[in-house]
Formats: structure tokens, C-alpha cells, sequence
């Protein structure tokens, strides 16, 4: 196997929740990789900065307002990434939400409701479009869930967002098997990253350390570490991994 197995040379991609973060770091990636890709978040505007560092990797970019909570924008979505980009080989499901840290005695049933639906159902919409894409232009595909450290341990006062993770590392697991060999599944789980998503929890000092304290590492990562092992997942380089959970965390699960 030479380096040339990593490249994505000739491919198109898309990235949900590609306006900041892991996913604007993983479209940038992808694109420095060789691939087209369509960036996908609620609004254009927020991709604009995303889009420019595709095409400035020579790579041509597609921004896309969908919202993963509808089924038809999803649908439409990878239609559209089709006929501008032509079909999409790559599938990221980044896209996710987490607006609640508290007593789960407190929580209401909306707001677990809300994010199971972005970060479950919204990865399971997405990759239901992609598939029946591939499947009728009878090629091959990869699917990237973006999960979370959360989606294979337990996270204290995170009970709806960790229920989700689980659950995207059980749709990966099934989806694996279920579709082997023609699209390959894979997830990754990132521990804490260096996002707006985790700002909360890293300016609180009391919370900053102990989390410090659970990784071996004794940092966060950047978002450009997640996105690395995403365009590997993605790459031939990967071509025997199906159903795998790839764990970037700094050490937090070897304890």
C-alpha cells in the first residue's frame, strides 16, 4: 500500500455541521485530500469561510442549507450535491447538537425529543438519502458518523446527547453489517475538542481540570486531529474497516 491509498483524488463529499468545528475542519480535510465537497449546515452564510478554504485547497465547494430534522431537504440535498458535483461518494455525519448539562431528574422530554432528532435521526436521514443514491447508480459508498467518547462510555449530566451517541454507535454497528461490501460504515468518537461546541466546559476552570485531569494527553484536541482520521476512514486506505468505532480522545477510554 503506498500513500496514494489515503487520497481522495476524484471523489465527492458531503459534510454536515460544516459551518465550524470538527465538520469545517473535516470538509477543508477532505478537500485538501482531493475531493469535492458540498458543506452542509442550516445556513449558506455560516459556510461561506468553509467554502472559501475548499476551493482555496483546489477543490470545488458546495454550500448547502439543510436542516437534518427534514427529511425532504436531506433527500433534495444529495440530489443537488449530484448534479453540481456530481454523485457523492462520501457521506460525513457531523451535524449535531447538545444543549443540555444538568440533573437528568430536571430534564423534559422535548428537549431529549430535539436531540435524539438532530443527532440520531438526523445522522439516520442523511445516510438513508446517501445510501439510496448509491444504490441507484449501483456503486460504493463510506459513511463517517461523527459520534463522540460519549457514545461509548457515560457522560455525567450529558444523559441525552450520550443516549444519542450510543445510539448512532449502534446504527454504525448494524448499518456495517447490513450493507457490507458496497458502503462502508465507520464512526468516530473525539473526546473533548478544542470547538464552540465545548467552550462551556473549557472556560470553567473547575470543570476544565477535572477533564484535564481524565486525559492521559492533559489537553484538548484541535479540530484538525478529528479530520484527519475521517479522510483515513474515507480513503481506500481504510477498505477492509466496516463497523469499527475509532476513538481520538487523548487516552480518556484506556483508563
Amino acid at each position: 500500500m503506498t500513500l496514494d491509498a489515503f487520497s481522495l483524488e476524484g471523489s465527492v463529499a458531503i459534510v454536515t455541521g460544516a459551518s465550524r468545528g470538527i465538520g469545517e475542519a473535516t470538509a477543508v480535510a477532505m478537500a485538501e485530500a482531493g475531493a469535492d465537497v458540498a458543506a452542509v449546515a442550516r445556513s449558506t452564510d455560516d459556510l461561506d469561510d468553509t467554502v472559501e478554504r475548499i476551493e482555496a485547497a483546489g477543490a470545488s465547494g458546495l454550500a448547502l442549507s439543510v436542516d437534518v430534522t427534514e427529511t425532504e431537504a436531506v433527500a433534495d440535498a444529495v440530489e443537488t450535491t449530484a448534479d453540481d458535483l456530481g454523485s457523492p461518494d462520501v457521506l460525513v455525519n457531523n451535524a449535531g447538537t447538545n444543549p443540555y448539562f444538568g440533573d437528568t431528574r430536571e430534564l423534559d422530554v422535548e428537549t431529549f425529543e430535539h436531540i435524539a432528532d438532530v443527532n440520531t435521526t438526523g445522522a439516520f436521514r442523511c445516510t438513508r438519502a446517501f445510501a439510496r443514491h448509491v444504490t441507484d447508480r449501483d456503486g460504493s459508498g463510506v459513511v463517517v458518523n461523527v459520534a463522540s467518547v460519549g457514545g461509548v462510555v457515560g457522560l455525567p449530566y450529558q444523559a441525552p446527547y450520550t443516549a444519542s451517541k450510543h445510539a448512532m454507535v449502534g446504527l454504525t454497528k448494524s448499518l456495517a453489517v447490513e450493507w457490507a461490501p458496497d458502503i462502508r460504515v465507520n464512526a468516530l468518537a473525539p473526546g473533548y475538542v478544542k470547538t464552540e461546541f465545548t467552550k462551556g466546559v473549557r472556560e470553567n476552570e473547575s470543570i476544565r481540570e477535572d477533564l484535564l485531569d481524565d486525559i492521559p494527553t492533559d489537553r484538548f484536541a484541535d479540530p484538525e486531529e478529528i479530520a484527519a482520521p475521517a479522510v483515513y476512514l474515507a480513503s481506500d486506505a481504510a477498505g477492509y474497516a466496516t463497523g469499527e468505532v475509532h476513538v481520538v480522545d487523548g487516552g480518556m477510554v484506556a483508563r
